[in-house]
């Protein structure tokens, strides 16, 4: 192997090699005559000014150590050479275009070989140094601090000297120039400070400029001859044949190239001063040897320090509750904790170099690519909520992050730093308290807080966006009794089933919320503006709701039927307060219970005015019943020959300003407000009490006095007890006391009622069974009652002259008393005609305004 430092050529040599080469190149043409035939191929070649290495000869051929050895191969290889001169970047850019072949003097690099070709063996080793001025002080690296530093665009000095300040942290100013020669000339004109150029031609035009080399030597490389990639390849053949051969031969062309453009000076004594100065310089050497001896000691022992301090960094960072990462500019990890490495199931070498999308599922890398290009691109400070999903779609986690970026001390954007903490758990925890505090836990609708919440939302967007909207109230008909017959369960499965009914019949935008209990409430959003309009759409929606409920409902091994009566009222604006609303919606609704359930009405100002009209009636009735405003009047009950048997106790109320209000005007009202029960229990011993007043007078003794029971106090507990209290209170006879049940109350919990009837015949009370025939007791469950009076409804007799139906059921319900051993009496008898059918039909107890109206005292029956 050959070098610049090794190979040495003597002045007397070196003018035989030139002979020879002369001679040879006389007898060329005789001994090659046969290859001149072959035609000499042109390659353009790239000059650009870097003496001695390359420069442009007075010939237009290249010259200069590359040039000359370029020469000499062109000879061998029957090459026509053509130069281009041009600046260094330009040439590059030349033959990366292939508008030239060959380029010399190219530095190898990783990256250049992407674009370009080179031969093996290189044809010349060289390094880089910093050339001053003589007035500027330039001892070590660190001495470049503040300087102005001339290099070639796009050089590898250029390129490698911004990486080597960079990793001393050292600010200086780069001074971009076209050429060496033009970087020596900037800093002779005091434009740059100094000039970082190859050594060849440092050493040889430094004096011409006035400048001096330093100590800071950098970046040793091997220079080539260069094509575009893919091209020319006999071209840089050709290179490795010579070279191969020349590089070992002291008298070879190469060595003559050396020798020409890198010649010694003559060589002269050296004087005896400079013996002791190089005495001097090398005590100083020694002493250098030795302080860098103790400076290596220093760094490793400083060295060890920062690792040392690395590793506590480490393990704080390790033990901290939070995923703790660094990504470069490209956004690949640069560090990661213990924790992040956890996360990924990876070893910390293989997270580092690796992005997001090695580790998470597409949508994932995407929303954290763009959250860390606000930090790397931006300069923001990101904190967000992210929610990460990892690649294979099996894990999902939310992270509380806080990215920022980080920066060198020129303020540049460096990296960035990711903190994340895991908060899966309070997500999870917050998602349950909201289900909690705003769903119904049974159905899963929203509760009446939401509810409310989105009506006053909705109240307070219509000024800015008018739409029509209606407020639908909805409570399940009958929904008690179905739950104390079937149980709790059965009625908890029926709220279940009927809510997802419901939200089939309404649209995604409209809110179905469970008020609580058995009450349901539809908000419908996005009406018409016009109010009829808006009536009849949620008109729909509520008969969609009736008709879907009308269907049975399956609850385990029971078959059941339920409805839903719905109020309706259609909300206006915000004119309307929420309260107000919500209480004309459920008027409404109490409307479509009075009109027979299994409905809906409209809320309406006649509507308003029905409810403040109740809520008197509520107040007068509680005064009432505190007052003994009540009455009972008496309807007799006679046998066929017109002798009276007993009465039917009817309640009356005498108001002090109305009057005499009948039973359906305020029934109702007791039994909403809670008075219906204390209203049963005073009829019931003010009927004992005139029992015993009876029995007190001749000719009364044996009358009965039939009390209607409503089911509300029938299903009482201690109704028995009640019952056997008011008539050891009066005294009154229990036979002569007769109950009045209906079909519909002894179809509700059979066992209880049984229980009760047989306890109410054991205190020798009679049971009569009230509207027979409007019910559906069954024939079985009538032999194992232990009535004692079937009551035919007065239906039935009101139209039995010309209803030849009528006249049929009368006779079956006669006949079956008969069967039964059931007394038989007919309600609403009003006239001859109809007492003696009825006793055609073989019945012969009546009641009705043929035998007398209600009134407060009975009459004296016939004795």
């Amino acid at each position: 192997m050959s070098t610049l430092s090794t190979l040495k050529i003597s002045p007397n040599r070196w003018r035989m090699a030139a002979l020879c080469w002369l001679l040879l190149a006389a007898l060329l043409p005789v001994g090659l005559s046969k290859a001149a035939d072959v035609p000499m191929r042109t390659v353009r070649v790239g000059v650009y000014e870097n003496a001695p290495k390359l420069a442009l000869g007075q010939d237009g051929q290249p010259s200069g150590i590359l040039g000359d050895v370029l020469m000499a191969v062109a000879a061998r290889e029957r090459w026509q050479v053509s130069s281009v001169p041009c600046e260094w970047q330009a040439c590059l850019d030349k033959l990366a275009r292939r508008e030239i072949d060959l380029m010399p003097d190219v530095a190898y690099t990783e990256k250049r070989a992407q674009g370009f070709d080179f031969h093996k063996i290189p044809a010349l080793l060289s390094w880089s140094q910093i050339y001053k001025r003589k007035d500027i002080a330039i001892r070590s690296i660190t001495d470049l601090s503040g300087i102005r530093i001339a290099v070639v665009v796009g050089s590898t000095q250029a390129q490698y000297l911004q990486n080597l300040l960079g990793s001393f942290a050292i600010t200086a100013t780069l001074v971009h120039v076209e050429s060496f020669e033009q970087g020596f000339e900037q800093v002779r004109q005091r434009n740059a400070d100094a000039v970082a150029v190859n050594r060849f031609f440092g050493d040889l035009q430094a004096p011409r400029f006035q400048l001096e080399p330093t100590a800071i030597v950098f970046q040793p490389v091997q220079l080539f001859y260069a094509t575009a990639s893919g091209t020319n390849q006999d071209l840089l053949a050709g290179f490795d044949r010579h070279l191969a051969r020349w590089q070992s031969q002291a008298d070879s062309p190469y060595a003559v190239a050396l020798q020409r453009w890198m010649q010694n000076a003559p060589e002269f004594r050296v004087p005896g001063y400079l013996w002791w100065t190089l005495a001097g310089l090398l005590i100083a050497l020694l002493l250098a040897l030795a302080l860098n001896a103790w400076l290596r000691r220093q760094v490793v022992q400083q060295t060890a320090h920062v690792r040392a301090g690395e590793e506590r960094l480490n393990t704080i960072l390790d033990s901290v509750d939070a995923y703790i990462y660094i990504k470069d500019m490209e956004l690949r990890y640069q560090y990661a904790n213990s924790r992040v490495c956890t996360l990924f199931s990876r070893p910390p070498e293989q997270v580092i170099g690796q992005t997001d999308s090695t580790f998470f599922d597409a949508i994932t890398s995407a929303k954290l690519r763009l959250n860390d290009l606000r930090v790397i691109e931006q300069g923001e400070r990101v904190e967000e909520e992210e929610v990460n999903r990892s690649i294979n779609g099996c894990v999902e986690q939310s992270f509380l992050s806080v990215k920022l970026p980080l920066r060198d001390s020129d303020g540049r954007i460096f990296a960035l730093c990711g903190i994340s903490t895991d908060i899966t758990r309070r997500k999870q925890a917050e998602e349950t308290i909201h289900q909690l505090a705003f769903y119904d836990p049974l159905t899963g609708l929203p509760n009446r807080r939401l509810l409310q919440d989105r009506v006053q939302q909705l109240l307070g967007a219509m000024p800015r966006m008018p739409q029509g909207a209606a407020l639908m109230f909805m409570d399940v008909d009958n929904f008690k009794e179905i739950n104390d017959t079937l149980g709790h369960d059965a009625g908890d499965e029926l709220l279940r089933q009927l809510a997802e009914r419901m939200r089939e019949c309404v649209r995604s935008q409209d809110t179905l919320a469970r008020q609580g209990g058995d009450e349901f409430v539809v908000m419908l959003v996005n009406l018409s503006t016009q109010p009829g309009e808006a009536a009849r759409q949620a008109q729909q929606v509520s008969q969609k709701i009736l008709t879907r409920l009308r269907q049975p409902f399956q609850l385990s091994a029971q078959t059941c039927q339920c409805s839903v009566s719905i109020g309706v009222v259609l909300i206006d604006g915000p004119a309307t307060s929420r309260e107000e609303l919500f209480k004309q919606a459920d008027l409404a609704m109490y409307q479509a219970k009075v009109a027979g359930r299994n409905t809906l009405r409209f809320f309406n100002p006649e509507m308003q005015n029905q409810v403040m009209a109740r809520t008197t009636l509520e107040a007068d009735l509680r005064w009432a019943l505190a007052h003994d405003e009540f009455v009972l009047y008496y309807q007799p009950q006679v046998d066929g020959q017109g002798r009276t048997l007993g009465f039917e106790a009817l309640l009356r109320w005498q108001h002090p300003m109305r009057g005499l209000i009948p039973p359906a005007e305020f029934i109702q009202v007791a039994e909403a407000c809670g008075l219906l029960l204390a209203l049963g229990n005073w009829v019931l011993r003010t009927a004992c009490l005139q029992l015993q007043a009876f029995s007190m007078q001749a000719g009364q003794s044996s009358w009965t006095i039939g009390v209607n029971l409503s089911a509300a106090q029938f299903r009482q507990l201690d109704f028995v007890a009640q019952v056997e209290a008011a008539l050891s209170y009066s005294g009154a006879n229990p036979a002569r006391l007769e109950l009045e049940l209906t079909e519909r109350q002894l179809q509700q919990d059979v066992p209880d009622v049984m229980v009760k009837m047989n306890g109410l015949r054991d205190l020798g009370v009679r049971l009569s069974l009230d509207d027979f025939g409007t019910g559906y007791s069954s024939l079985a469950m009538l032999k194992r009652l232990p009535l004692n009076q079937l009551k035919i409804d007065q239906s039935f007799v009101r139209d039995m002259i010309y209803d030849t139906h009528n006249v049929s059921i009368i006779r079956a319900i006669v006949t079956l008393g008969e069967s039964l051993a059931l007394s038989v009496i007919a309600e609403g008898v009003e006239s001859m005609a109809q007492r003696d059918a009825l006793q055609a039909l073989g019945c012969h107890h009546y009641q009705g305004y043929l035998f007398g109206r209600p009134a407060p005292i009975p009459i004296a029956a016939d004795a």
